[in-house]
């Protein structure tokens, strides 16, 4: 735990970092604060893909700690241009220009293999309604 003294905030930086340690365990990076970076980027590109009330709806099932990260320089309302997969694939890759990912749709497939394991069935099949094709192919449905 963290030791704030505030139950909730504790559960929801335990419940991160169990999201975290899971998607450093599938990716085998041993390498947490990377596995945070490409986390908060992968949360952070599909926020900008999906319409405001879809993201909205996503975040309420993130713990606090997640949420706060996929709201981060979020401007509701924006104008969207459309979003094709090698624009997804790039944006996440902006977040390790130091440190390349050899191959960001296959992390960008943990990612989400972690939100299917956490996130609600009816949540995430209304966040697939809303992907381009090619993007919710990216996604590991079990």
């Amino acid at each position: 735990m963290s030791g704030t003294g505030l139950e909730a905030l504790d559960h929801s930086v335990q419940i991160a970092r169990e999201w975290v340690n899971d998607l450093d365990d599938i990716l085998g990076w041993n390498d947490r604060h990377r596995s945070w970076r490409l986390l908060r980027a992968v949360l952070q590109t599909l926020r900008d893909v999906l319409p405001d009330v879809e993201a909205a709806h996503l975040s309420a099932q993130l713990p606090i700690v997640l949420r706060g990260i996929f709201y981060e320089h979020w401007r509701p309302g924006a104008a969207r241009t459309p979003w094709d997969l090698d624009r997804f694939l790039a944006e996440v890759q902006k977040h390790f220009e130091r440190d390349p990912i050899e191959d960001v749709a296959d992390e960008i497939e943990a990612v989400f293999e972690v939100m299917e394991n956490r996130i609600s069935e009816g949540e995430i099949g209304h966040v697939l309604a809303c992907l381009p094709a090619e993007l919710r192919a990216l996604w590991p449905i079990t």
